[in-house]
């Protein structure tokens, strides 16, 4: 029977590896040459020394000892940023499409209102609808925006699952089918996208490992989870800088400065290849926009190849034209600084509402079922009501609500004065251009603008609960562009003072949205690359300063009175993660450990035999156990696993059982378990503050306590929060 099962054993062994194409080939890759008695059976290795080694191994493993002379890290994280930067684009160009399919069906539709009623409404709730059932069918991780988990599992937190591979397929077609939705969810990709990146970078570790023959390391892991979050940022907008200063920020809280220029790397080289690939798309005629086409997309003009330009080369993504004579005057810090305080005071109230809603919606009886139970049915209620009010003939007319989210951008970055194009739009307009969306004629542009604020702000909160993947800064970035009151306050200050001598006014209020619109993001997220980002993504470098400074004031503000949007969502799904310490309100300096630390801990003796484990397993579920010198003389001399006590008790019998059923001698802890040393230990003096940042920078899950090297205590992630 033991022949028969070896023989059945070598036969699959043999049938698993048949399968794959070209052995003699893949063998001489791999180092092996056939032998002169064996054949093809008797194969030499690279270095065996025994048998001959094929030229063309050698050559590629020289090949390889000089690549990864570098570090092989570089190799994978230049692919992570062209992975990423080429999917952001291809995804861009799918969602550009399939949204100028459902303008085209729109406008064809012709004047039936039922009918155009229908066809704006069912096309986004079909769309959201397959999001949320797709995505949360094949994972429940893919909903949301991906962030505060992320900076969970930075943190430290093993989370199962939430970055598998597996996970990837369903963000991306789901994010995919948000993005079409358009202005009618209003929603962005920044977070999902961030979340792929993470994911791509988790299995691009397992190939390193793979490539290179090493063990996994979770330092290895937490460098490339980093440098993901950078190349996320970096090539949605095309700014590597402020994408690895954001990812600085908002991801973790303390950052190793060896991370940055791995993260730097590839958040350049996505940027690089994001740019890239969108200077060729120019190139095969989706250039210079300025009409809509077929499609109810803007298509290029047609213009004859030898007036045509010269193809523009790498440049910022939302280009402007305005012209700066100097950087900035010095009284346009106090219009900058105004700017800061009106967006912390409505980043305060904004963070307050969406914190409100969430909670909200997860206490009431018939959301929470739904949620629950019927994700894709609170999907189309909401959505309904959201395509409702952005209906063109309706609501939607005041809001222009007919842009996609980079049409949005692009026409708010616009720095031309609306009110004097409106004016005389006959002799300066062009058809297609997209500040006209926002001029209507029976609420002039301030009166559209003004709508736009007041409604997408419930609606944005109202979108942030839906259980399918989206991004949140994008709206927020676009909500204070369009915003608040810089933008106004720069369009009537433009028509009513058009002179020479107003030329010193007029051009901080052009800069004022772009201001307004990284201070009341940054103040929302509390990160202050913001600023920078604008200025990448204009290309612009100006006004930075003031910017900086509108940034500041408005995150002093917010920071003081509410949590970050995504501290939010780490507070409401209740993840293990440490809030930052407010030491004006609990005198967090004077806070010993003995105060809050867990006084009954279930600990081990070395001298601990079978039933001593047994009972120290049953009374508690942790995974590492405190041992102690003896019962009598608790001093802490090391830890023991889970898995190790329970491999301990699978080897010894209980003494009780009877003598034919033990299968080992009665055993000590000590002799047949490995001890591993305290690497830290807390006094019952140590402060909350000094505890805290301990947890935070080595990414602590559990500290025990000692006195005098005995021990009284032990504190986790729970007892410091």
């Amino acid at each position: 029977d033991k022949e028969a099962e070896k023989e059945e054993e070598e036969r699959v062994l043999v049938s698993e590896h048949s399968w794959r194409p070209c052995p003699t080939a893949r063998r001489r890759v791999r180092g092996e040459t056939p032998t002169q008695k064996g054949g093809f059976w008797g194969w030499g290795f690279l270095g065996g020394g025994q048998h001959p080694v094929s030229p063309l191994a050698g050559c590629l493993e020289w090949v390889k000892r000089q690549l990864f002379r570098v570090g092989e890290d570089w190799y994978f994280l230049f692919i992570l940023g062209v992975l990423m930067a080429t999917i952001s684009f291809v995804m861009d160009i799918i969602v550009a499409r399939l949204y100028g399919a459902h303008m085209w069906l729109y406008r064809e539709i012709g004047d039936i209102g039922v009918l155009k009623y229908l066809s704006w409404t069912l096309y986004p709730m079909a769309l959201a609808t397959f999001s949320t059932g797709f995505s949360q069918s094949i994972t429940p991780h893919s909903g949301g925006s991906g962030i505060p988990e992320l900076k969970t599992i930075l943190m430290g937190v093993v989370l199962e699952d939430y970055l598998a591979i597996q996970n990837f397929g369903a963000k991306v077609v789901g994010l995919t089918c948000t993005l079409v939705c358009g202005s009618t969810l209003f929603l962005g990709k920044v977070g999902p996208y961030v979340h792929l990146s993470a994911m791509a970078a988790a299995y691009l570790g397992k190939m390193r490992t793979t490539v290179t023959r090493e063990y996994e390391n979770k330092f290895k892991q937490h460098e490339m989870l980093v440098a993901a979050q950078a190349v996320g940022v970096a090539t949605v907008f095309g700014a590597p800088i402020s994408g690895v200063l954001f990812s600085i920020e908002v991801m973790t809280p303390h950052f190793a400065v060896r991370d940055y220029w791995r993260g730097f790397f590839a958040a350049t080289c996505g940027a690089f290849m994001f740019r890239l690939l969108a200077v060729f798309n120019s190139e095969q005629g989706m250039g210079p926009l300025s009409s809509r086409g077929d499609f109810g997309v803007l298509t290029p003009k047609p213009t004859p190849s030898f007036l045509s330009p010269l193809p523009e080369t790498i440049a910022a993504v939302f280009k402007s034209d305005l012209k700066i004579d100097f950087p900035f005057d010095l009284l346009e810090t106090f219009f900058f600084l105004i700017l800061g305080i009106i967006c912390g005071i409505v980043a305060c109230a904004y963070l307050f509402c969406q914190r409100w809603m969430m909670v909200a919606v997860k206490k009431n009886r018939l959301t929470a079922k739904l949620l629950a139970t019927d994700k894709p049915v609170y999907t189309v209620l909401a959505v309904l009501l959201l395509a409702s009010i952005t209906f063109p003939p309706g609501l939607g007319q005041f809001m222009a609500s007919r842009l996609t989210m980079k049409e949005y951008l692009t026409s708010l970055f616009d720095n031309r004065t609306w009110g004097s194009l409106a004016s005389n739009a006959s002799g300066v307009a062009k058809p297609g251009e997209l500040w006209q969306e926002w001029d209507h004629p029976s609420a002039t542009i301030y009166g559209t603008l003004t709508f736009f604020l007041l409604m997408r702000f419930w609606m944005l909160i109202l979108a942030t609960t839906l259980p399918l993947p989206a991004g949140y800064f994008m709206p927020i970035f676009i909500y204070g562009e369009s915003g608040g009151t810089a933008r106004l306050r720069g369009d009537m200050g433009g028509t009513a003072s058009p002179g020479e001598g107003c030329r010193g006014f007029i051009q901080p209020l052009d800069w004022g949205h772009w201001g307004c619109a990284a201070a009341f993001s940054g103040s929302v997220t509390h990160a202050v690359s913001t600023a920078l980002l604008v200025c990448e993504a204009t290309g612009h470098l100006g006004h930075v300063l003031p910017t900086v400074l509108a940034v500041l004031v408005a995150n002093a503000i917010t920071q003081k009175n509410q949590p970050s949007f995504y501290d939010a969502g780490i507070i409401v799904k209740k993840l293990p993660y440490l809030p930052p310490i407010r030491s004006r309100h609990i005198g967090s300096y004077r806070v010993a450990v003995e105060e809050f630390m867990e006084r009954r801990v279930v600990a081990l003796a070395k001298g601990d035999g079978f039933q001593e484990v047994l009972v120290a397993l049953d009374a508690s579920a942790d995974t590492e156990y405190p041992v102690v010198e003896s019962t009598g003389s608790p001093t802490l001399v090391g830890t023991v696993s889970r898995s190790q006590l329970v491999t301990f008790l699978q080897s010894h019998e209980h003494p009780q059982a009877p003598q034919g059923e033990k299968q080992a001698t009665v055993g000590t802890l000590g002799d047949d378990c490995a001890i591993e040393p305290i690497m830290l230990q807390f006094s019952p003096w140590t402060s909350l503050h000094q505890a805290y940042h301990l947890f935070q920078l080595l990414k602590l899950q559990r500290v025990f306590v000692t006195r005098s090297g005995e021990l009284v205590g032990a504190v986790s992630r729970v007892e410091v929060r």
